[in-house]
């Protein structure tokens, strides 16, 4: 007999992509899930970054669900705040608090062969059992505390970390740094450099910012926006260019799309320092802030107070590297002493496409498998980006090679639509597990590392010499998926049911167990195999 678990079905993330996968279980009449997240609300990033200057580097009527399209965002480009009371919104409107566990870690995902089920461990001690797993943990997985740099514990002033900002700490005439130049320096520089004596932001790589154009929608705007069908076509006139390089970049023959890339590149790079020019007075300054390499070969920012914060007399930028941190403040390798109040570590995340981000043990499934392990000796791959064999009842919604260009909500709902979807097909065949086929998998595979040829040559060749998460550790290009959105979209809403194994269970036990919550552990049931 078939053990039952506590939850038919398990999301593991409160932001973004679990907020999307819970409203679509909900609409698909699934309704017996829990919602996992280490914080305490929904929201991931939105929640957890409160950071000054916080806010979407995306127009909003991009960055929203197309089942809970907003017409009141306040701005073209809204700040965190904002974000994060839409995704509350949309979870209440849905239902979702009623499902939620929240400041609850899961540190570990076991496959039980022998109850056909998955043994969620928490940080605490605790297991939640589900019969399917969907993980939702996002792109930008943990943050990076240590910088690696020696003598971050010798450092005496404040310490602050864009993901977990000390609002309690007040900045305002302070001596303050900023290691980093990604998305969250480029808001946090220009917020707080009126309000301290003086910054330094200590620079590795330039990075690509460009003009925001943000302002204000007014209240006419956001009337017209309630017209049925506009932001979405809006969205999708959006959709359809990004669409279109990816087609191209994954269809067109590498010898023909190399020398494109090349010039644009080139052409890029003359924009970019005619708009320094104009923007940065000082030319020492502006020559350090302009990039060598490709608009996206780092992701790119946008802002207009960023490269302007420059000008100011109070800041300046470092591109010595930094040696060692010390009692005062931070070493350069050219021997300054550098003395400051307060350092920011704009270090960035773990992210989803680096192997470094799964450690061995963490998800374990038949026969032994180790997704850390796998992902170490074979590189990082998943069927249509969100299935592994040997992980069966479970789908990734941010896997290898999944992200089409769009914007992130778009993204995590058609990869949230293939896993109800499966779930929905199980059902029909009162399955107790799915699998994806070795032979399905491999073979999808070897055609997105032919179809991701000339991506490869933008970020490991033409643009090698600059550090990217768009190449990871083992020198691959696994972020982008090379294939246009709606592809994308229609492969993960049509995708063969004989792409999967289906296991039936040839008896059912409606029997739970009742030891501290747990499931217990039974003998495996007689099993039927369907293609």
């Amino acid at each position: 007999m078939t053990p039952v678990p506590d939850h038919e079905i398990a999301i593991i993330g409160g932001g973004p992509g679990g907020i999307a996968a819970a409203a679509k279980l909900t609409e698909a009449g699934l309704t017996d899930f829990v919602i996992i997240d280490r914080a305490a609300d929904f929201g991931g990033s939105w929640h957890e970054n409160t950071y000054p200057g916080l806010g979407v580097d995306v127009p909003a009527i991009t960055y929203q669900y197309s089942f809970a399209r907003n017409p009141d965002w306040s701005r073209v480009f809204p700040k965190g705040a904002e974000v994060k009371k839409y995704h509350v919104e949309v979870a209440k409107r849905f239902g979702l608090y009623e499902h939620a566990r929240f400041d609850t870690d899961i540190v570990t995902e076991h496959w039980d062969e022998s109850a056909s089920l998955w043994r969620l461990a928490t940080a605490t001690g605790d297991e939640i059992t589900a019969r399917y797993v969907i993980s939702a943990v996002g792109a930008f997985v943990n943050p990076k505390l240590d910088p690696g740099i020696p003598g971050l514990a010798d450092f005496r002033g404040k310490i602050q970390r864009a993901p977990s900002w000390d609002h309690g700490y007040d900045h305002t005439g302070k001596r303050v740094a900023i290691i980093g130049t990604g998305a969250s320096s480029v808001q946090i520089t220009p917020t707080i450099a009126p309000e301290v004596a003086a910054l330094s932001v200590f620079q590795r790589t330039p990075v690509w910012v460009l003009p925001k154009p943000d302002f204000r929608i007014p209240a006419p705007a956001r009337r017209v926006l309630r017209t049925p069908g506009l932001q979405a076509a809006v969205n999708g006139v959006a959709l359809m260019g990004m669409d279109v390089v990816l087609r191209v970049l994954s269809g067109a023959p590498p010898s023909t799309v190399e020398p494109v890339l090349r010039q644009m590149d080139q052409v890029s790079l003359k924009f970019i320092r005619r708009y320094l020019k104009w923007v940065v007075k000082d030319p020492v300054t502006r020559a350090a802030l302009t990039p060598d390499f490709g608009p996206i070969a780092k992701r790119p920012t946008f802002s207009n107070a960023y490269l302007r914060a420059y000008n100011r007399a109070n800041v300046d930028l470092i591109t010595a590297p930094i040696e060692t941190f010390t009692a005062d403040g931070i070493r350069t390798r050219d021997g300054v002493e550098h003395t400051f109040d307060m350092i920011v570590l704009a270090t960035g995340y773990e992210v989803f496409s680096d192997p470094e981000t799964y450690r061995e043990g963490m998800v374990t499934g038949r026969e032994g498998f180790d997704l850390g392990k796998f992902y170490t000796e074979n590189g990082l791959q998943a069927y249509e980006g969100v299935a592994i064999p040997k992980l069966p009842n479970r789908w990734m919604l941010v896997g290898p090679y999944c992200w089409t260009g769009s914007g992130w909500h778009a993204f995590v709902e058609m990869t949230a639509d293939h896993a109800v979807r499966a779930i929905r097909e199980a059902h029909r065949r009162k399955a107790v597990r799915m699998e994806v086929r070795q032979d399905v998998h491999d073979a999808y595979h070897g055609e997105v590392i032919t179809r991701s040829a000339a991506l490869r040559y933008y970020f490991t060749d033409l643009n090698k010499h600059v550090a990217t998460y768009y190449r990871n550790s083992q020198g691959d290009s696994t972020y982008l998926r090379p294939s246009g959105f709606f592809a994308a979209r229609r492969a993960h809403r049509t995708f063969p049911f004989t792409d999967y194994t289906f296991e039936t269970a040839a008896t059912a036990s409606p029997a739970r167990a009742a030891t501290n919550g747990r499931a217990k552990r039974k003998p495996s049931p007689e099993l039927v195999t369907e293609g």
